[in-house]
């Protein structure tokens, strides 16, 4: 028997892998040490530890088979569906991905409750992995695009990998400065878990004084929670996989993107992306007055109460010339 093969060596190596496993677990609750997976910056591996929860997200769907459905169950979806579509086009990409608007402190944090809500990791994360989108968009550096990477990993792919685990956090140098983001990061399920104990308690509720409407805890939590988030989530991956693919170019951008009406609408006018390419920090992405934009105008409606102001706009001469951007960081 060699060394290696001694039951204590084996002991070690389980009680190694075993480890390395529990770190994986509990990054499900607690995401902030990220010095324990710089390890893993270069690792396209899918981490199988880690992606239980979004695989359970998915299959809790089909509960909805058990639980039933009602109207006010695919009401109370939509709603939650649009809420956090909008907190993620509005807040998550273009406030904290491109500042193209301004808010108080409060109204950050508020922006960013919103957005952890729809359960695609904090705010921190996400403006992180979207700006180095921008900086190498379509090259062989852009986790996903489509281009390089093919339609599964540039849609889902690339964040249920070690590597998309981790964000470079030298792109959110003037978001780490606020505490309250950086707790909101690492502890980004947080939310999530408060929102679905929501949808549980308000189902229980309409079951209780409304018992007419047809519904309970556990179809509201089916409906309201899991199923309007994976639909937020598919939603969202969209403007990654096909908007890189399907659709119109306006401008030469000198990547894919594309200006696509349906994902506009799916998206609440993120599907205006080969606009967006064209201009990253106008706050508006539907450039012209046919071109829907719904997160648009509800960031118009907030400017109107005095929540945002400095909305950025989109110069005319920029909007209506076309022009070769170059590749690379910036």
């Amino acid at each position: 028997m060699t060394r290696s093969d001694t039951p204590a060596d084996a002991g070690a190596a389980a009680a190694h892998g075993g480890a390395r496993y529990l770190r994986a677990l509990l990054r499900w609750f607690d995401s902030g040490d990220m010095a324990a997976s710089r390890a893993d910056t270069g690792d396209d591996r899918i981490d199988l530890a880690r992606i239980l929860p979004f695989v359970g997200m998915h299959l809790a769907c089909l509960l909805a088979f058990v639980v039933g459905v009602s109207p006010v169950a695919i009401l109370v979806a939509a709603i939650a569906y649009l809420v956090r579509m909008f907190a993620i086009t509005g807040f998550y990409h273009r406030y904290f991905s491109h500042r193209s608007f301004k808010t108080s402190r409060i109204g950050q944090f508020v922006f960013g409750i919103l957005g952890a809500s729809a359960v695609q990791r904090g705010p921190l994360w996400w403006a992180a992995h979207h700006r180095h989108h921008h900086a190498w968009s379509d090259r062989k550096e852009d986790p996903h695009s489509p281009i390089q990477h093919g339609f599964l990993r540039s849609h889902m792919g690339w964040f249920l990998s070690k590597r998309g685990f981790v964000p470079d956090l030298k792109r959110v140098r003037d978001l780490l400065q606020f505490p309250e983001l950086r707790w909101l990061d690492r502890f980004d399920i947080l939310v999530p878990v408060l929102l679905a104990a929501g949808m549980f308690g308000l189902g229980a509720l309409l079951e209780d004084v409304a018992p007419h409407l047809g519904t309970n805890g556990w179809q509201m939590l089916v409906w309201g929670f899991f199923i309007s988030t994976v639909a937020c989530y598919h939603g969202t991956y969209t403007i990654n996989s096909l908007s890189h693919v399907f659709g119109r170019q306006r401008y030469r951008t000198g990547d894919s993107s594309r200006n696509n009406w349906l994902l506009a609408l799916v998206t609440l006018g993120e599907g205006w992306h080969n606009n967006h390419h064209h201009y990253p920090s106008a706050v508006r992405q539907g450039f012209y007055w046919w071109e829907i934009d719904i997160t648009y105008y509800l960031l118009k409606l907030l400017s109107w109460l005095g929540i945002i102001w400095d909305l950025k706009p989109v110069p005319l001469a920029a909007r209506d010339r076309s022009a070769r951007r170059i590749h690379g960081p910036r």
